[in-house]
């Protein structure tokens, strides 16, 4: 071992190439710096982010105003509408009171004067009926004496033709 430790030499040296020292504020501050830029950018995209969000809540928020006026108008609108079609309800119901009224009345009229006619048509009636009996009875009373005066028409002749008979006899003998 000798032999060879006195091959090899004598000496070793050892050189080493070290790192200089590490400057920690430096890579501190990189590090800072890294951190600032990652957070200033999270931060803008953040405030992006949360505009777009407003600007869109706004848009929305602005649509919707929109709609609920439009919707307040066409509510609005729909009173009036149900207002004039109640008054124009009303307004029908009372023309209709004011007609049932005019027929009622009017039925009242006209059943009074056809119960007046339908008096009339039976006292009419009862008159044709008795002229009808004062006719029969007439006419029976007008044949009785037709045939009265046929009988002494006939008896007439007869006893003219006895009393030409006579004068005949008369006037002959």
């Amino acid at each position: 071992m000798n032999a060879l430790r006195g091959q090899v030499g004598g000496e070793i040296s050892v050189e080493m190439d070290a790192a200089p020292g590490i400057d920690l504020t430096k890579i501190l501050a990189e590090m800072r710096e890294q951190y600032e830029s990652l957070a200033d950018k999270n931060r803008r995209d953040a405030e992006q982010w949360f505009f777009s969000k407003t600007e869109e809540l706004n848009r929305e928020v602005a649509i919707n105003t929109e709609q609920l006026q439009s919707g307040k108008t066409e509510i609005t609108e729909l009173r009036r509408t149900i207002q004039s079609l109640e008054i124009d309800l009303q307004s029908q119901l009372s023309t209709k009171a004011a007609l049932e009224g005019t027929l009622a009345d009017t039925e009242a009229r006209y059943g009074t004067q056809l119960a007046q006619l339908q008096g009339l048509i039976t006292s009419v009636e009862e008159q044709l009926a008795e002229l009808r009996c004062d006719m029969e009875r007439q006419n029976q009373e007008y044949r009785v004496l037709l045939d009265v005066k046929c009988r002494l028409e006939q008896e007439i002749a007869t006893y003219r033709r006895l009393l030409e008979g006579e004068d005949a006899q008369y006037v002959e003998g």
